[in-house]
């Protein structure tokens, strides 16, 4: 794990795209290109209290003269939109990482099947601009309460023309899984959204293998009948055992005892935090790492183990 960039970028524009939603374009003050990035990317903004939020890029990946993020205020949320809100200006400096992608597009679709909800059109617009760019086929649904409600949909009909299929609630449409049709092997599906919308798709799609159904999520992981037990871990490279706590992280306490661990956002959406591990039965409890990498992944934010667990730190 390596240290991000971190670029003090100026806030050229800023507009509301949506009554609860900025869009801003990120610049370099000084530098006319800024670090390379793929569709599905997200980047760091870091606040001047030391917190961290990602937001996933939504431009063009081919146009690296700016970066744009949108960020919804979330009133229940963890703060970050809020000051995003109410501080960021035309003009203001953002603190910005290089971008780093966890949810990558890949190349091997004949078709490709894009939904987003919400605010989770964020990854999934510079996805679309991908395909366009590529001329691959695809199908684009968009699922909002309204049209007034939908972040970035002036832009996404740009990019998307005919492709673009909108589900408005407010207006009796709401997504019908079927029109996602059975499995077929050149299909790929994309989905970012809300989890109610998640486990909807999801729970339609038998038949389809894991490694065509891509998924990220904006929240963490949700499950009010875990309870967390005390578990140990163990260094492999030193030997050292420690115990972990039932109300601690295996981050907290390698931190505690002066491991310097890469983090960010330290709920298990980032993976900044990504680990090895061996000798150990691991609970999963992050949205990153995709069910072939969990044999030996893991996340030292939220993954928790049964017993005991050693680390290839």
């Amino acid at each position: 794990m390596t240290a991000r960039l971190i670029m003090k970028l100026r806030v050229e524009n800023i507009r509301h795209t949506a009554p609860e939603v900025l869009h801003l374009e990120l610049v370099h003050p000084q530098r006319p290109v800024l670090p390379e990035w793929t569709a599905g990317a997200h980047v760091d903004l870091r606040l001047p209290d030391g917190r961290i939020r990602q937001y996933s890029l939504c431009g063009d990946p081919l146009d690296r003269s700016r970066y744009e993020i949108a960020i919804k205020r979330e009133m229940n949320g963890r703060g970050g939109s809020i000051w995003a809100h109410e501080n960021l200006q035309e003009g203001s400096e953002a603190h910005v990482s290089a971008p780093r992608n966890n949810f990558p597009l890949n190349n091997k679709g004949e078709r490709y099947i894009l939904i987003a909800g919400g605010i989770g059109i964020t990854p999934l617009l510079a996805m679309a601009r991908s395909l366009r760019h590529s001329g691959r086929e695809f199908a684009f649904h968009y699922c909002t309460r309204s049209n007034v409600e939908a972040p970035l949909l002036d832009e996404l009909v740009k990019v998307c023309g005919e492709n673009l299929h909108c589900w408005f609630s407010k207006e009796g449409k709401r997504f019908e899984p079927s029109v996602i049709g059975p499995y077929t092997s050149g299909t790929q599906i994309y989905m970012c959204g809300p989890q109610g919308l998640l486990d909807s798709v999801v729970s339609s799609l038998s038949g389809w293998p894991d490694d065509n159904v891509h998924i990220e999520a904006f929240q963490m992981t949700s499950d009010e009948n875990f309870k967390p037990e005390p578990f140990e871990v163990t260094l492999a490279s030193t030997g050292e055992t420690f115990l972990v706590p039932a109300d601690k992280s295996m981050l907290d306490v390698l931190r505690q005892h002066d491991f310097l661990m890469s983090s960010s956002c330290e709920i298990g959406l980032c993976g900044s935090c990504e680990c090895g591990y061996r000798d150990g039965v691991v609970i999963h409890r992050d949205k990153v790492l995709p069910t072939s990498k969990r044999q030996d992944r893991l996340m030292l934010c939220v993954s928790r183990a049964r017993v005991s667990v050693t680390l290839e730190l």
